[in-house]
């Protein structure tokens, strides 16, 4: 029977698992941006090929998502969270070998499992078997613990970069996965049945539709290629508005604190509401941001960075929390690995769209994700709460 645990005993189970969450995070979706250029360098490849096998990764990871979701479901959390920290390992490891752009692209794919086993989605449904309809808190923990990955990777990998090589460096995060993670995860609740298992017929209620899940679908799709779109481009668009070059990195940088602001607002003020409340809000801040950045130019590009900053810090909390309060836990895992196949896959296209999208129409290509952002909120209004 999965334990549930009482509040007193929330904290270390959210610091554990949000602290393995930012070594997985830090060691695949962060380190491309350190040393994507000086891999290719070594390999004589152009730049282009290590961010395509990234991108490879990404749809590998939607691949899986459903399974490692269904196994969570099945089996708990911990152990596929474990798995999750040996294959990183070995993908990692795979790349610091990497002699050719075949086995850098098979060091990838393994990464890509990885991440389709080991990253928010798996986190999500662990802490739903735990505490069932009342993970909504946990999963606000983790988000804001993992929320720091970037923070803590691009620095740590710059290091290793600087002081061994990239070789060393990816060395390095396949053991801090050993070294760090797998015992954090290690520790983690077994868990031994399934959450439908346990449920009372209230707590199953009817199976949810196949429009609610089709608009939820499209909400996670919309915003994460939004999300990606932004974390590839920001500073250009910033400066085709009009800001500086040093504007337009200082804003970026307030991308990180207004996610994690936003999320301890969702642990405060907002959990009190319905997630569809502030879900609604944090897909609107997108488009209102970009009217904003069209409407005053460069002057705007910090609080574009700020708006569109909070709201997708709300918006990856909503990926966990509106699941399970649409359709409650029984059958969670699965559900979700689904609901967020369509947006891994739209994440690896973003950079390449809004790139050329950003190339080919200057700031007027803020219009696309404005419009993307529009759609989503159009789709969640039509969302019923239960």
């Amino acid at each position: 029977m999965i334990p549930r645990l009482s509040p007193a005993r929330r904290a270390p189970v959210v610091a554990a698992l949000g602290s393995s969450l930012t070594v997985s995070w830090a060691s695949s979706y962060y380190i491309p941006a350190v040393l994507a250029v000086p891999m290719a360098e070594d390999l004589g490849l152009s730049p282009v090929w290590v961010f395509g096998a990234f991108s490879m990764a990404m749809v590998v990871s939607a691949m899986v998502g459903p399974w490692a979701g269904a196994r969570i479901d099945g089996f708990g959390g911990r152990g596929v969270l474990m798995l999750s920290n040996l294959v990183f390992a070995a993908g990692l490891g795979l790349l610091a070998v990497a002699p050719s752009l075949l086995v850098l692209f098979a060091g990838w794919a393994v990464i890509g499992l990885g991440m389709g086993i080991g990253l928010y989605e798996a986190g999500f449904a662990t802490l739903a078997g735990i505490y069932g309809k009342d993970a909504r808190g946990p999963i606000t923990g983790i988000t804001l613990i993992a929320g720091f990955a970037s923070t803590v990777g691009w620095p740590l990998s710059g290091v290793m970069l600087a002081t061994w090589g990239w070789r060393e460096a990816c060395l390095g995060w396949a053991l801090i996965h050993l070294v760090v993670a797998l015992p954090l995860n290690a520790w983690l609740p077994k868990g031994t049945r399934t959450v439908a298992a346990e449920a009372t017929p209230i707590e199953e209620g009817p199976p949810p539709s196949r429009l609610a899940l089709w608009l939820l679908a499209f909400v996670f799709a919309a915003t994460w290629f939004n999300s990606t779109a932004m974390a590839a481009h920001l500073p250009g668009l910033l400066q085709a508005a009009g800001a500086s070059t040093a504007v337009a990195i200082a804003a970026g940088a307030l991308i990180g604190p207004a996610q994690v602001a936003a999320r301890v607002l969702e642990f405060g003020l907002l959990r009190r509401f319905h997630p569809l409340v502030s879900t609604r809000f944090a897909a609107a801040a997108h488009p209102v941001a970009a009217v904003a950045l069209v409407s005053f130019g460069g002057p705007a590009a910090y609080a574009f960075a700020l708006l569109h900053g909070a709201g997708n810090g709300i918006l990856t909390i909503a990926k966990g929390t509106l699941p399970l309060a649409l359709f409650g836990p029984a059958g969670y895992g699965r559900r979700i690995g689904w609901l967020n196949a369509p947006a891994r896959i739209l994440q690896a296209a973003a950079p390449l769209i809004f790139g050329a999208a950003l190339t080919a129409w200057g700031l007027s290509a803020i219009w696309l994700t404005a419009a993307i952002g529009i759609a989503s909120f159009i789709a969640l209004l039509a969302l019923r709460r239960t």
